[in-house]
């Protein structure tokens, strides 16, 4: 009994460091799809709603070169006009505050601090290479979804035990991920809406965050969109984040 044992717990660790083969070729077609565009700009309508409908609404400038680089900078209502947020490569991001006219770095242990009163966290925000950061694993396969089960890979710190990611087969994009805190408890979910062709990609023209544990969702929706139109990398820089106005 006790031998049959030890031999289930090396075939979970077998599977834990082996993960479905094809779960993992179909988690990087997911992150060639979604960072397929050389770079990207955008003007986003942001809106706060809480448990009891009301809402708040924001706008936004969002920037993303080779998808390891990103901004993103409220330009309404004008006192969070000029609130930034920067992520580089290597897992560095960086927050500007107007008011105090300085450039922060953001630690790894608040990365899952929610962004400016958003649903999203820093760490959301930063890239959609999941096939850098987690294996995957098939849960379930219909007719026009996989369900994926991603496990973060073993050095990677997440804030999410795992996450349950929904593909479109036919064009291997996500329509919905669902976030599991530490204790292994559904956190948010993030719906992705309105997917279209855009040019030569794929795009969610809108967002929403549903946070199930504090009853509160953000909505994030791409009112204009552009994709390879050469954006320089002086903007992505702290110096740049100061500079805006």
């Amino acid at each position: 009994m006790r031998a049959g044992k030890i031999v289930i717990a090396i075939l979970i660790f077998i599977l834990y460091l082996f993960p479905d083969q094809k779960g993992d070729e179909i988690l990087k077609k997911v992150t060639k799809t979604v960072s397929a565009p050389k770079d990207m700009k955008a003007i986003i309508t942001i809106e706060l709603i809480d448990k009891n409908g009301n809402k708040r609404h924001r706008k936004a400038e969002m920037y993303t070169k080779e998808d390891e680089k990103r901004i993103i900078r409220f330009t309404e209502p004008a006192d969070q006009r000029g609130i930034a947020f920067l992520a580089l490569p290597g897992d560095i991001q960086y927050l500007y505050m107007p008011a105090f006219r300085k450039v922060r770095r953001i630690a790894s242990h608040i990365k899952n601090t929610k962004f400016a009163g958003t649903d999203f966290t820093y760490e959301d925000l930063a890239t959609s290479k999941y096939d850098k950061d987690f294996k995957a694993n098939i849960l379930k396969e219909t007719d026009s979804l996989f369900t994926l089960e991603l496990i973060p890979k073993p050095g990677v710190n997440k804030s999410y035990s795992k996450l349950i990611m929904h593909v479109r087969k036919d064009i291997y994009f996500p329509t919905s991920i669902e976030f599991y805190d530490k204790n292994g408890e559904i956190e948010k979910i993030l719906y992705n809406k309105k997917i279209d062709r855009h040019g030569n990609y794929w795009h969610a023209k809108e967002m929403l965050m549903d946070n199930l544990k504090e009853n509160h969702k953000t909505r994030m929706i791409f009112d204009e969109v552009t994709f390879d139109t050469n954006i320089s990398d002086d903007i992505f820089t702290q110096r740049q984040l100061i500079r805006w106005r």
